[in-house]
């Protein structure tokens, strides 16, 4: 059975991640980081942040992956979310979870940040697609972010 796609999807102009779900960059700063000024694992200069929309539906993950930057993420819509990081190593071991949603008196967060260098993966714990904004700082680049290998 073919899963339906959240509306959303289609009113944001959204496309399939490679990690999993569905994105679309909204913004990048016009601040420039020098390349001289960031990390040398930073393969050169970077916007000083982005921000993302993304979207998981019931049964869709957000694979294992780790980012060179922090990455903070905002809770909008839909059911709770397991966001789960796992460690700074060369692979990822499952580790602390945060649930982002909007029941605050039963342990979920509207936010939660993702340190850089840490893997991460995501997975919707209820029945309703999760909307969520993604802020990555410095700014997203497809050369610091590493999807785990699959088997």
């Amino acid at each position: 059975m073919e899963q339906k796609l959240s509306p959303l999807v289609k009113a944001l102009d959204m496309e399939p991640h490679i990690e999993g779900g569905w994105f679309k960059e909204m913004w990048k700063s016009s601040f420039k980081i020098p390349e001289e000024v960031l990390a040398p694992k930073y393969s050169g200069a970077r916007a000083s942040a982005s921000s993302t929309y993304f979207l998981l539906h019931p049964g869709e993950v957000s694979e294992w992956h780790v980012v060179l930057s922090d990455e903070l993420w905002l809770y909008h819509s839909g059911g709770p979310l397991q966001l789960t990081l796992g460690g700074s190593g060369e692979h990822p071991e499952a580790g602390e979870k945060l649930i982002l949603g909007m029941d605050v008196e039963n342990g979920q967060t509207p936010h939660a940040l993702v340190p850089a260098g840490v893997w991460q993966t995501a997975t919707p714990l209820g029945d309703e697609p999760v909307f969520v904004t993604c802020v990555v700082a410095p700014a997203f680049h497809y050369d610091d972010f590493k999807l785990v290998e699959k088997k």
